[in-house]
């Protein structure tokens, strides 16, 4: 069951996407989760266009790279948030943004998540990974309280803008991940329960299982993997050290920005934090996972073409396969 081992593109979108799949395939990486951003990949033109298409392709065959998934993180984001305001437009086109009226930009983001539906089925690709937003997110810290009236719309209010993407999904026969997510409509265990019966529990939609989410909420991210085990499409390696305990720093991160000292939290490099990797590894293994492990490289104390390779080796040399056999299997005897 050798799972392929991709790196997460986002984090490199500032760069061209031939100078990454050149520094990935020297690497030793196996492929590419491509975003959907900078030059990376047009959704667009790859759902229109045979010869970009095959573009991408030759740029990944040249470093001896495949893709098994992309990802549309920014897009998906913009479909069920309240507020959309001046940290929309900081990530999202001219083309999602428009003149900034917020029901407008959720109209243009859901249309670009079917496009993308379309594009990785003429990539060969059959998972997409994204955030879904979330008209609720805003109501986390409490007060003024919510009523239950308000958390029910704001599931109803993604069924309904998810629904008719996921549509498009079911006819061209890919699978959107939903990377569980603060800020999105599935966050933590609970609300990833809501999110899939608000859904109807169909196919099209799964989950992105990214433990270093989990591990600064104190969930168990190894069980969650055996709970939502027939909901795992896809899986992306990130770190999370905590911060916590000094009695100073909280858990909400007082607004510092990543790598302050002062935070509760920060993400780390793969191998670096508290994730528990080989309890990780061995449940991916008891559940049949046999899709690809996508390094999202994230740290801001540490540069990325260290950190890239090291978390490369890390779980290289972390993620075994099943055995063929049980162990007690030696000791039967046919004498």
């Amino acid at each position: 069951m050798a799972r392929p081992i991709t790196l997460f593109t986002g984090q490199w979108a500032d760069l061209p996407f031939e100078e990454v799949a050149r520094l990935a395939g020297e690497w030793g990486y196996d492929g590419l989760e491509i975003a959907c951003w900078g030059d990376h990949l047009d959704v667009w033109r790859a759902a229109e266009d045979d010869a970009y298409v095959k573009s991408r392709h030759d740029i990944l065959e040249k470093n001896g790279l495949k893709v098994w998934a992309i990802s549309n993180h920014l897009k998906g984001q913009a479909v069920c948030d309240d507020p959309i305001d001046q940290r929309h437009r900081a990530i999202l086109p001219d083309r999602i943004w428009g003149d900034g009226e917020p029901e407008g930009v959720r109209q243009r983001a859901a249309e670009e998540m079917k496009v993308t539906a379309r594009a990785a089925a003429r990539l060969g690709v059959n998972t997409v990974i994204g955030f879904t937003g979330s008209a609720i997110w805003k109501y986390v810290a409490m007060f003024p309280p919510a009523s239950d009236d308000m958390i029910a719309a704001g599931y109803r209010d993604f069924a309904d803008r998810w629904n008719p993407i996921l549509d498009v999904y079911d006819e061209v026969g890919v699978r959107f991940a939903h990377e569980v997510h603060p800020s999105e409509i599935a966050y933590d265990y609970w609300t990833t329960v809501q999110t899939l019966e608000a859904i109807g529990h169909r196919e099209a939609f799964g989950l992105n299982w990214d433990p270093s989410h989990m591990v600064w909420q104190d969930l168990d991210p190894v069980a969650f993997l055996w709970d939502f085990r027939d909901r795992i499409y896809h899986v992306d390696c990130k770190d999370t050290k905590k911060q916590l305990g000094n009695g100073r720093n909280g858990r909400l991160s007082s607004h510092l920005p990543w790598a302050d000292p002062r935070r509760g939290w920060d993400f780390v490099s793969t191998g670096h934090g508290d994730v528990p990797w080989e309890q990780s590894f061995r449940m991916l293994n008891a559940i049949g996972y046999d899709g690809p492990i996508s390094v999202e490289w994230e740290d801001a104390g540490m540069d990325r073409l260290r950190g890239a390779p090291e978390a490369l080796e890390f779980v290289r040399s972390n993620l075994f396969d099943a055995p063929t056999a049980a162990f007690d299997a030696a000791f039967s005897s046919t004498d």
